[in-house]
């Protein structure tokens, strides 16, 4: 392939920058989903640290009668248990249960997810509600201001230790058009043996030939060059001699595409004779 011998470190200069910024889903297609803003996040916050007032008194007004006659250990571990729950068990099962929601983000349309843009999980909601606590409650949410001030996707301490950010969902989305299979590479490929990219190589690959029209023609033959280098051992054979990187990755996207609806389409079909017992 006569495009694959450009520099490899400009290419993984380009590619980084490609790839950094991107909110993306676990098929590696990129979105134009944007982080939120600093604005709508401080609306969203102090929402959630209403209703947190509002649980925190009436869990303490039920503390209060429940453990009125009892000794002062008992009201110390009934006052901790309703720190802890206030604090920490209701807003990390709340961001679990709702795959990133809070009271707040309901009301205001955002939602936390990960760097990559998947759902968060339980430990993602542990970090950010134990750092939040600190950064919002103890220090009545300085921390968090400026971290989210001076961060590109406003992130505040949470989302940095959690490796997550938050995003607006009441917004269009739109999806990168999918690699199509360059007719000449079409033969090769449906005899070659694909094996499935890492993800985070599928991102790159898919990325790069969605905005590859947008790039300037030295940096858009060295990154496909770069990341035609890093799919080849996934690929054998590899295609004819002189194919140019670009059309290379183009097929191997396309045909791993392809692959896997007819996959998906078996196994549906085959729970649909399942389920219906034929």
């Amino acid at each position: 392939m006569s495009a694959m011998d450009a520099s490899r470190p400009v290419a993984a200069r380009e590619t980084a920058t490609l790839t950094d910024d991107d909110l993306v889903t676990g098929e590696a297609v990129a979105l134009d989903l944007p982080p939120a803003g600093l604005a709508v996040r401080i609306g969203s916050g102090l929402l959630d640290v209403v209703v947190t007032a509002v649980l925190l008194v009436v869990g303490a007004f039920t503390v209060l009668l429940s453990a009125s006659g009892s000794s002062g250990a008992v009201q110390t571990i009934a006052v901790i248990g309703l720190t802890v729950g206030v604090f920490l068990v209701f807003p990390t099962t709340m961001e679990t249960l709702t795959r990133g929601r809070t009271v707040g983000k309901l009301a205001f349309g955002l939602r936390t997810v990960r760097e990559d843009a998947g759902p968060i999980s339980f430990q993602h909601a542990l970090v950010r509600s134990m750092i939040g606590y600190v950064e919002i409650y103890a220090l009545t949410g300085v921390p968090a201001f400026f971290s989210a001030m001076v961060s590109a996707k406003g992130k505040r301490l949470g989302d940095y230790a959690a490796g997550t950010y938050v995003v607006r969902e009441r917004v269009p989305l739109r999806l990168d058009a999918p690699a199509m299979m360059p007719p000449p590479l079409a033969a090769w490929a449906q005899r070659a043996d694909i094996t499935a990219l890492p993800t985070s190589l599928a991102l790159a690959v898919r990325q790069f030939l969605g905005r590859a029209g947008t790039l300037d023609p030295a940096s858009r033959q060295a990154i496909g060059a770069d990341l035609a280098r890093q799919v080849s051992p996934h690929v054998a054979p590899l295609p004819p001699p002189g194919t140019p990187a670009e059309a290379f990755l183009a097929a191997v996207v396309a045909e791993r595409r392809e692959r896997d609806s007819r996959r998906l389409a078996r196994e549906a079909r085959l729970r649909a004779r399942l389920v219906s017992g034929r």
